[in-house]
Order: C-alpha cells, then sequence, then structure tokens
C-alpha cells in the first residue's frame, strides 16, 4: 500500500476508531487475486470483544463507502484484535503485557524469556524465571537494548485473581 493511501486511510479512519476508545495499530491493504482485502487492527488497555470489533466494521464500511479512499475496485474489510503472538513495538504494548511473559531478543545478541512486573519511559522491569528450582530474579531491561519482543503464550499461566489470592 502506497504511503499516501496509508495516511489517508489513517487520517479518515483513526478519529471513527479513538471515537470508540480503542487504539488504531495496524491498517494493511493486501492484494489478492483480483480483489483486495484491507485489514484494521484495533486494540485497548482492556482488550477488543468481538461485538465492539463488528460495530466498528459497519462504521467503518459506511465511512470508506461515502469516501474513495480505498479507489476503485473490489475489497474486503476485517477488523480484529492484534494476535496473542503480535510483536511488541510501542510503549503501550510493553504496558498492555505487563504481568505476562515475553520473549525479547536483544540487540547485544540472545534472547531473554522473563515475566514484565513494570514499565516506564525507560524501560522494563521484569522477573526472570529460576531455573532448576532456583527462585526468581529481578532485571532491568532498557528499550533500546529490545531488537524484538513478543508475548510468549502461556498455557498454564494463574490469572490475576489467582494470584491475589
Amino acid at each position: 500500500m502506497s504511503t499516501t493511501q496509508s495516511e489517508r486511510l489513517r487520517g479518515l479512519l483513526e478519529p471513527l476508531v479513538l471515537s470508540k476508545e480503542l487504539d488504531l495499530e495496524e491498517i494493511e491493504v493486501t492484494p489478492v487475486g483480483r480483489k483486495r482485502v484491507l485489514r484494521i487492527i484495533v486494540d485497548s488497555d482492556e482488550g477488543v470483544l468481538l461485538d465492539a470489533c463488528a460495530d466498528l466494521s459497519r462504521e467503518i464500511s459506511d465511512k470508506l463507502d461515502e469516501t474513495d479512499a480505498m479507489g476503485p475496485g473490489e475489497y474486503t474489510l476485517e477488523v480484529s484484535s492484534p494476535g496473542a503472538d503480535r510483536p511488541l513495538t510501542r510503549h503501550r504494548h510493553y504496558v498492555r503485557a505487563t504481568g505476562r511473559l515475553v520473549r525479547a531478543q536483544l540487540r547485544e545478541g540472545g534472547d531473554l524469556v522473563a515475566r514484565i512486573v513494570g514499565v516506564d519511559d525507560d524501560g522494563l522491569d521484569l522477573e526472570v524465571p529460576g531455573v532448576k528450582g532456583r527462585k526468581p530474579t529481578s532485571r532491568r531491561l532498557a528499550f533500546d537494548e529490545i531488537a524484538k519482543a513478543r508475548v510468549e503464550i502461556e498455557f498454564s499461566r494463574k490469572d490475576k485473581k489467582e494470584e491475589e489470592a
């Protein structure tokens, strides 16, 4: 998608998304045969419910029908929340992942798997799981030390209510 089209779509759709108290994370147009797929990824601190995606999809569709932002030709509109394994690229992504286990690829080399216990403007406070029965350790990681990061999916993760009890 050209930068001009991306900027036009963001300028058109971001106020609508923000009015629903959601963040517009990504806009992607992908050619599929003779058609295109327009993917809109939205998120919030509380997550995004399926009904909210459906309602927003209808409103975005109406807004796009009023304009020529998608240009000529057919397209399919998809509105969804980010997947569990999406990359953490913005400060708010790390804040939303507080309490979650993440895998960070470090700029100096190597990977670090740890739980985010705090986030500030400069970096992360982490709890590194203990190995072979050892207790977890604390570690500070500055944002500029991180090359890539994403949430690790945990199948046996305790929820917040269990941890508080």
